[in-house]
């Protein structure tokens, strides 16, 4: 009786609280919006959001995903702001100084007040339905952000995982406005190099034309590779013609990678070169003020005084900056002498626009249209639609430089022929529309090879800073899977080249070592200690799955060799996949064989150890660092790190404590869209949709995105019958 008593105290004070909040004029509003939008979760626990308006719909799904996982959407919010410290400490006061240097709450402020109507309710709506749910849901604390007001949109407004204002070096930052040298010493660099290879970055997205289709529709692959559980899928329905569904960053209002009832568009990170720096000639006046030069004139460098708080053990604290500024960007660091300013795009306004109105857009000259906002800078895309069109855009924000500079490397800012003058038009950029191939790809690579051979655009055809980047082993991969393929379907889509098992840069690697071994002597004793295991992989496919050994043997044997050999790759100036090809010397790749035997027999208790039982997907809690523990249940994955050309990533290692490698980034969502007059598709997400260890969609979906098993996309309200858990308006 006691127990109840409490209990149900409890609840009356959660209720008088929740009572108090909703008595407020701003709560009544809001609750009698919730009242016209209904939210249904399917069986997977994916929200789908009917309103009247786009804004409703846009209230509906900030409280759908609060519902979800709120702690990821306040963080990334807390992050796009520059207010990490107050949540983190000390150790983030670099970081939200980067932030600040490019977003300024009053400048966001007055960009709010100057954004067209549609957008502004979109916006109040926004920050409302985030409102609503903290509301009506007392017991969740906000770590910073007790109240979203609606200019907050605006400070992440384009949905990449990793921003443009992320290429600003913290370590330079701090040195320059830190006073203190780079905290990056010669032995971490030592170190860095020293540690296993980092999981290639970025996305996969292919379009296929009906002429390569059974259904002789347009189809299209949505892969982008993350960090896990930084989107959730949502579907989004208006009686204002929004009807999208996707994948979403936590805490933004529109989808980032998916598709309407008539078209879609997959993101791949682009290295596209569209960030410059400049070295400023700056002179110091008698009263302490600064100028820099541009031609013959003498500008002021703008000074401004940011302050960053942080937590301390104390309570807060804060640090005060004073920044400069030139007309082209802040002053981020020094070399040589030179303070060096940083230009890049810094449209939020036009960014939102575009992100939102894309997801509107059903045909190819309504997507082209909206890229004219040119705002899309750190991003490819993957384009099909119902009219059978395919494409490939490259990077929508490419400033029209010079071509005699070298981009790549910071420019004189005295020369006024170092100035931006607009953006490359469509034309003069390297897209591909309709190619008689009937397939596009992209997986960060160049796009000179985006319809494969003989179809793509020809990269002297184009300015030298339009792409920075190379072909990759996914490309190669991509090209090979791609090439001459007919008949294609959903499901063949997915095991053919979605999840196809070939990694074409073990191709190129194992035969080198086992030509390595062939041509050792006798004498050599890794010969006779690694004759087991290159007996193995003499009869490999270079295919993964989870039942493989050599398949284990060969990813420990890469891991090995890359460490071994990427410091002198540096120095050679060469990539370390040219430098394992043909500076690699036949010993190395002996003694990397034999590390790998050795490493496999000590982790694992045998090197014939299978790859499912060292790739493993785990899932503990919701923190969005969790700690992995090898006595906890986890899944084997079948596919492995795209380093060698697997177009499926997982990118796994082991962490402190573990021998079983846990993946934390790569395939993050993985759709494909067959597009008609009715839309077909299929989708997975790693996990499952909430971020609520006691929720059922917590990992429900682990297995299905180990095995690469998509599941039906319920993109109708008819096909919602019978799939339906749940029913309800907002605040219920």
């Amino acid at each position: 009786m006691k127990k109840l008593i409490i209990l149900l105290a409890f609840t009356s004070a959660c209720a008088a609280q929740t009572a108090s909040q909703a008595d407020t004029p701003e709560a009544a509003a809001w609750k009698k919006r919730a009242e016209t939008i209904t939210i249904v979760r399917d069986d997977w626990g994916v929200a789908h959001i009917y309103g009247k308006t786009d804004a409703d719909v846009v209230f509906g799904l900030m409280y759908a995903q609060a519902e979800d996982d709120f702690n990821r959407v306040e963080t990334n919010f807390i992050n796009s702001q520059g207010r990490l410290a107050e949540a983190e400490g000390e150790k983030e006061i670099w970081r939200d100084l980067r932030m600040k240097l490019f977003i300024d709450p009053a400048d966001l402020k007055a960009k709010y007040n100057d954004s067209p109507a549609w957008l502004k309710a979109l916006m109040d709506s926004w920050a409302g339905g985030l409102n609503f749910y903290l509301a009506t849901h007392p017991n969740v604390k906000p770590r910073v952000i007790t109240k979203f007001e609606p200019w907050m949109a605006l400070s992440f407004s384009e949905g990449s995982i990793g921003g443009d204002i992320e290429r600003v070096n913290l370590n330079q930052l701090e040195a320059f406005y830190g006073g203190q040298p780079p905290t990056k010493t010669a032995w971490r660099e030592e170190q860095e190099l020293l540690a296993p290879p980092k999981e290639p970055t970025g996305s996969n997205g292919v379009a296929v034309a009906g002429m390569n289709t059974a259904s002789g529709k347009a189809m299209l692959l949505i892969n982008p590779h993350t960090s896990f559980f930084f989107r959730e899928e949502a579907h989004m329905v208006s009686e204002e013609g929004l009807n999208a569904y996707g994948a979403l960053t936590w805490g933004q209002f529109f989808i980032y990678q998916g598709f309407n009832d008539k078209a879609g568009w997959m993101h791949t990170s682009s290295s596209v070169d569209n960030i410059d720096e400049y070295l400023e000639t700056i002179t110091k006046k008698a009263d302490g003020t600064y100028t820099y030069k541009v031609g013959t004139e003498e500008k002021p460098l703008v000074a401004k005084k940011i302050v960053v708080p942080y937590k301390s053990s104390t309570g807060m604290a804060q640090r005060e900056f004073t920044t400069y500024r030139t007309h082209r960007g802040p002053i981020v660091r020094q070399a040589d002498g030179k303070w060096i300013s940083i230009r890049l795009m810094e449209e939020p306004m036009k960014a939102l626009i575009q992100s939102y109105n894309r997801t509107k857009a059903r045909t190819l000259d309504e997507y082209k249209k909206v890229m004219d906002i040119h705002t899309n800078s750190s991003n490819n895309t993957l384009y099909a639609n119902a009219a059978g069109d395919i494409a490939y855009f490259h990077s929508n924000f490419i400033p029209k430089r010079d071509d005699s500079f070298d981009w790549t490397k910071p420019v004189d800012g005295s020369n006024p022929k170092t100035e931006w003058n607009g953006v490359l038009s469509f034309d003069e950029s390297p897209n591909v529309v309709n190619p008689k191939n009937g397939w596009v790809y992209n997986s960060n690579n160049y796009p000179f090879s985006a319809a494969g051979p003989g179809n793509s655009r020809k990269q002297s055809a184009f300015r030298k800073y339009v792409h920075a980047g190379t072909e990759n082993p996914r490309g190669v991969h991509a090209i090979r899977a791609l090439t001459g393929k007919k008949g294609l379907t959903l499901d063949t889509l997915i095991t053919d080249v979605a999840f196809d098992s070939f990694q074409p840069e073990f191709e190129i690697q194992i035969p080198l070592l086992l030509k390595a071994h062939a041509a050792a002597p006798a004498s050599n004793p890794l010969k006779a200690k690694t004759a087991p295991a290159i007996a193995v992989l003499n009869d490999w496919d270079y295919r993964w799955s989870a039942t493989s050994v050599p398949q284990s043997v060969a990813i420990f044997y890469g891991e090995d060799l890359w460490t071994r050999v990427q410091a002198d790759a540096r120095k050679a100036n060469v990539s370390v996949y040219e430098y394992m090809k043909s500076k690699a010397t036949p010993q190395q790749r002996l003694e990397s064989l034999a590390a790998a035997m050795d490493k496999l027999a000590a982790d694992f208790g045998k090197w014939q150890t299978p790859w499912g039982d060292i790739n493993r997907f785990q899932r503990n809690d919701g923190a969005i660092v969790q700690k992995f523990d090898d006595s906890k249940p986890s899944t084997p994955v079948m596919f492995p790190s795209a380093r060698y050309g697997s177009l499926a990533s997982f990118g796994a290692r082991a962490y402190p404590g573990t021998k079983k490698w846990y993946g934390t980034s790569g395939n993050s969502f993985v759709a494909v869209v067959e597009f008609g007059p009715r839309v077909r598709a299929k989708a997975v997400t790693a996990g499952g949709e909430s971020g609520h260890p006691g929720s059922k969609h917590f990992n429900d979906e682990a297995e299905r995105y180990a095995a690469g098993k998509l599941r039906g996309v319920y993109f109708y309200r008819d096909q919602l019958k019978g799939h339906s858990e749940r029913e309800y308006h907002p605040g219920q």
